[in-house]
């Protein structure tokens, strides 16, 4: 900007000397020298601290290595580099067949375990009906014991002989202690096959629980077979192909998922005229890859933050001095272009200058205008390397 202001300048000089035949000498020269040192610095000093101008403007995007969830041997890439792709058009599938046995394995798994459910409530409702059958067998035995023992008391009471032996009435005390003993293993019986049937995880069976649990993830594991479109978007350079394995490891992507809907146009100005860089301002740019042409444009934010002064959990303490923090870093403003690109081929990464117009001494504003669409237009002189 500076040289176009000096090289405007010296033509100016040169049209003065000559329309108005002004002697060329010492005193003329002089005149005209520091004329423009002073002219010049003073437009300069205004203009960049007034009116920011940045030659780091770049269009930025995201860009999402593609990393399968579940390994395997690639049996289709049915998507096209470049071409537009929406959310949930599949990117390339992984041969489902080891997922697929696995899932059937579960389902096989969980209805087995269903059916051991049935067969724990078949075992609480034959150890209930063995505790009635147990109590009711005591209590035959208890009554014939009892009146064993009653027989002989009336017996005794009225001085008769005793109607039983006494070796009979020993025997059915030992049937009914050996019958409420068989009551207390039937209860204990039967409190266990209760507590098989019943032990439950949120109203669900333990072993259901775990294999319904193993089901879903293994029905996950196999649609992760075919590997989607994480947003609106297209993937670019694929060079894979059916039969090449795919894995799941973070440092080997198989893909490059560019997203098109985070564009952004962003700019970095240097810290002197960062108090003069607001939200809403005016702004211009001009794209090499548009030579000539300027596109209106707005301060949509400014970033609150720099590279050089963050800091992240390590075993090292701050280095000042260290590389990446020497240079004292730029700002950067996020840019909102007012006009449709659509009719210009703009890819992502290409570099441009902006210029934001402020509400101070804004006549010098046309002064940046007018070197901006002069550096815009030196775009069609280049040389190709």
């Amino acid at each position: 900007m500076e040289l176009l202001l000096m090289l405007t300048y010296a033509a100016f000089c040169f049209a003065i000397f000559k329309l108005f035949r002004i002697p060329v000498n010492q005193w003329s020269l002089a005149t005209a020298v520091l004329g423009g040192i002073f002219i010049i610095a003073g437009l300069v000093l205004l203009m960049s601290y007034n009116h920011p101008y940045s030659s780091d403007g770049r269009i930025y995007f995201t860009s999402a290595p593609v990393i399968p969830v579940v390994g395997g041997q690639v049996i289709e890439v049915p998507v096209t580099p470049n071409a537009p792709l929406k959310k949930g058009d599949v990117l390339f599938k992984i041969d489902p067949r080891p997922y697929q046995y696995t899932l059937d394995q579960k389902k096989a798994s969980l209805a087995e375990a269903k059916q051991t459910v049935l067969q724990l409530k078949a075992a609480l409702d034959a150890a209930n009906s063995a505790v009635t059958g147990a109590e009711a067998s005591r209590d035959r035995s208890l009554q014939a014991f009892e009146k064993f023992q009653a027989s002989n008391e009336n017996a005794k009471s009225s001085g008769r002989g005793a109607v039983y032996s006494e070796l009979e009435v020993e025997n059915r005390r030992g049937i009914y202690l050996t019958s409420e003993a068989a009551v207390d293993t039937a209860r204990a019986q039967a409190a266990q096959a209760k507590l098989a049937y019943e032990s439950e995880i949120n109203g669900t069976n333990p072993t259901v629980a775990r294999l319904e649990a193993e089901l879903a993830n293994a029905q996950y594991e196999l649609d992760q077979t075919t590997v989607r479109a994480p947003s609106d978007g297209y993937v670019t350079q694929v060079f894979l192909r059916p039969g090449m394995m795919a894995n799941p490891l973070p440092l080997r992507p198989v893909m490059v998922f560019i997203n098109s809907e985070d564009r952004m146009l962003a700019a970095a100005f240097i810290q002197n005229s960062l108090q003069r860089v607001r939200v809403g301002d005016e702004a211009e740019v001009a794209f090499k890859a548009v030579p000539g042409k300027i596109f209106k444009a707005r301060v949509q934010e400014v970033i609150d933050v720099m590279a050089q002064g963050q800091l992240q959990p390590g075993g090292a303490l701050i280095d000042p001095q260290a590389p990446e923090r020497v240079s004292p870093g730029q700002t950067l403003a996020r840019i909102e272009i007012l006009e449709n690109t659509d009719a210009y081929q703009l890819p992502g990464g290409v570099v441009a200058e902006v210029a934001v117009y402020t509400h101070y001494f804004h006549h010098v504003a046309i002064l940046r205008k007018v070197l901006l669409r002069m550096s815009s237009w030196m775009n069609y002189v280049f040389l190709e390397h």
